[in-house]
Order: structure tokens, then C-alpha cells, then sequence
């Protein structure tokens, strides 16, 4: 484990890499930033480039940066999402394809966006078929976040599997989940908010050659400082992190708060 003493400060858990920057929204553009490298690098090949997108309020600094750079091309981009509740209106504010065309597809035209249809007649059928869509395209980069619980995607720790052998699966949301979601203001109670939603399971994200999180905000402290110092299991999803080779954490001030000596120093590595 390194950590470089900087106005951001850069640090390293086992491969896994972080980075705290001052406020959200110098965290946002950096990562908008390590994305913009990572898509015009892939293309150069003249390729098309699979990115997964996550939907959640700590995307919208990183979105809004990524979407306003005027030099990057999105002619060769295939969009995918990472989840999707089940049986949620796709206009209703907190749908996560409301959120991706509002905050993305609206403000770019890439060449395809893939959507995870969690209106589907047959959900079982909708995970089967966008798996194969994402098995085809190889998704060569991902943006993610981590939940309170350290969930990623909608991995929670009662459904989380590090040897998951489904890439898209259906899942039940836990409370601490439901819970997030009222208090970023998606939802009016804990009633409103699904109880289930489909995902794409830990092995198919961890497959993604490169991953880069955004997790800002002060509600995302004490979860940060578990992802770094706990043990790696599916108690905190987001620990598996620090076995992937090219995985990097954008923080601000507030959710790196935790990240004091005391916890580095007894960070299990």
C-alpha cells in the first residue's frame, strides 16, 4: 500500500488504486478525464469501444464533464448499463434509463445504446438476452459506484457472488439499498422504491479490463474506509475491487474523510 501526501491525495490498496480530490467536482472531472483516455485509447484501433455506464447520483459530476468534452468522439461507443429496476415506468424520475438519457444518451450520439428492459414480460428472458449482448461486445471499460452497503451495481451483500456463474441476473434489494435511494431524493418513501431489479453480477464487471469509480459525498465515508481496511468478501462487494488490475476510486474530500493514518495503517491488504 502507497500514499503520496498531495493536494489530491493518490493511494493504493493491494491493485486497487484511489484518489481524493478536493470537492465532487474536481473528483468528477478527474474521472471524466481517466474515462476520455480510456475510450479515445480503445478506438484509436479504429474499434468499437463496450462501456457500462452506472446510473446514480454519484455519476452526475463525472457525466456532465465527460458529455461537455467537445474533442471526444462517441461514433465508435456501444453503451451498455449495469442495472435496472424491475417494474418501474421508464419515465419515472428515478429510472435508470431516464437517468442515462437525461445525463448522457440525450447529450451524445454514440453508435448504440444497449438498455436493460426491466419491464420485460419475461425478466429471466431480458437477463438471458442482455447477456449475450454484453458477452459480444466484451465491454472494454466500465463506470461504476459503490453503494452504502458496498454494493456494486445492485450486487448487495445478501446477493453479492464472487463466483457468480450468471453475468445478468435478477436480484432482491436489500434495505440499506432501498434506504439510499429515498434519501438521494429518487424516491418519497421506502414503500415507493422496488424491491427487486436485474443486474449485472460481480464476475461479468470484474471482467471489464478497466474500471473507474466515482463515490463522492459524505454518505460514502464510512463504506470507502471498509472497501480499504475490511477483509475481502461479499459482507462489503466492493472489497473484491482490490484484486482487479486496473481499478481506480475518484473521491472528494468528504467521502476520503475516513481515510485517516490510523486506517491505512491496518488496512488488510
Amino acid at each position: 500500500m502507497t500514499i503520496e501526501n498531495q493536494e489530491v491525495r493518490r493511494l493504493q490498496v493491494g491493485t486497487l488504486k484511489l484518489e481524493i480530490h478536493p470537492n465532487r467536482k474536481a473528483a468528477g472531472e478527474a474521472a471524466a478525464q481517466a474515462v476520455a483516455r480510456a475510450i479515445r485509447q480503445s478506438s484509436s484501433s479504429g474499434r468499437d469501444v463496450a462501456v457500462i455506464f452506472a446510473a446514480a447520483a454519484s455519476q452526475i459530476e463525472t457525466l456532465h464533464a465527460l458529455t461537455a468534452m467537445p474533442d471526444l468522439s462517441w461514433k465508435q461507443v456501444l453503451g451498455f448499463h449495469m442495472d435496472s429496476y424491475v417494474a418501474l415506468p421508464e419515465d419515472h424520475p428515478a429510472s435508470f434509463i431516464h437517468f442515462l438519457r437525461q445525463h448522457l444518451t440525450q447529450r451524445v450520439a454514440m453508435k448504440e445504446f444497449f438498455g436493460i428492459d426491466g419491464n420485460a414480460p419475461d425478466p429471466e428472458l431480458a437477463c438471458r438476452d442482455y447477456a449475450e449482448k454484453l458477452r459480444a461486445a466484451n465491454p472494454q471499460l466500465c463506470l461504476a459506484g459503490i453503494g452504502e452497503n458496498g454494493h456494486l451495481a445492485f450486487n448487495d451483500p445478501p446477493e453479492a457472488d464472487f463466483n457468480d456463474p450468471l453475468d445478468v441476473k435478477i436480484v432482491q434489494l436489500d434495505n440499506v439499498t432501498r434506504q439510499q435511494q429515498v434519501a438521494e431524493g429518487w424516491f418519497k418513501s421506502l414503500e415507493d422504491v422496488p424491491k427487486s431489479a436485474i443486474t449485472l453480477t460481480v464476475p461479468a464487471l470484474l471482467r471489464v479490463q478497466k474500471l473507474i469509480a466515482s463515490v463522492p459525498g459524505s454518505r460514502k465515508a464510512e463504506i470507502i474506509r471498509r472497501v480499504v481496511e475490511e477483509p475481502i468478501s461479499t459482507n462489503c462487494p466492493a472489497t473484491i475491487l482490490r484484486t482487479h488490475p486496473d481499478a481506480t476510486v475518484f473521491l472528494d474530500a468528504e467521502s476520503g474523510a475516513e481515510l485517516d493514518a490510523r486506517t491505512l495503517a491496518h488496512a488488510a491488504v
